[in-house]
């Protein structure tokens, strides 16, 4: 019986807990994260306004349109692909954020492509302005 008690309070405690989800403070603003290519750890910066995603990596910049599904997830499309792979959507999706400082998300492409196992990358994003 004591057994079930603990249980039952562990359960309760930690149902209890909920993450942070202000993710209304992160739909527009400059922003940095940090990506790592062959073993290489590098730093990328977008900015982002109600419509736009503009990424500025490795001396190149990109475009993409943004079009929020909610408050906290949205779909990002290339404007100017160079190929077939740039041409599919990526579903972003805020997971949690640290005040107005920081924010969890993660991505995946929009379609799921057959005969492939579908890839969910983690990432957290930096406010910088």
């Amino acid at each position: 019986m004591r057994r079930f008690f603990s249980l039952l309070l562990l359960i309760t405690v930690f149902s209890c807990y909920d993450t942070e989800r202000n993710c209304n403070a992160f739909k527009t603003g400059e922003f940095e994260f940090d990506y790592t290519i062959n073993g290489v750890k590098k730093t990328g910066r977008f900015i982002r306004t109600e419509t736009l995603n503009i990424d500025y990596y490795e001396n190149n910049i990109d475009t993409s349109t943004v079009r929020w599904i909610n408050d906290c997830e949205f779909i990002l499309k290339k404007l100017n692909p160079k190929t077939n792979a740039e041409k599919d959507a990526i579903h972003m999706k805020i997971l949690s954020t640290s005040g107005t400082s920081s924010y969890t998300f993660e991505y995946k492409l929009v379609v799921n492509k057959p005969n492939r196992p579908q890839r969910i990358e983690k990432g957290v994003a930096y406010k910088i302005n």
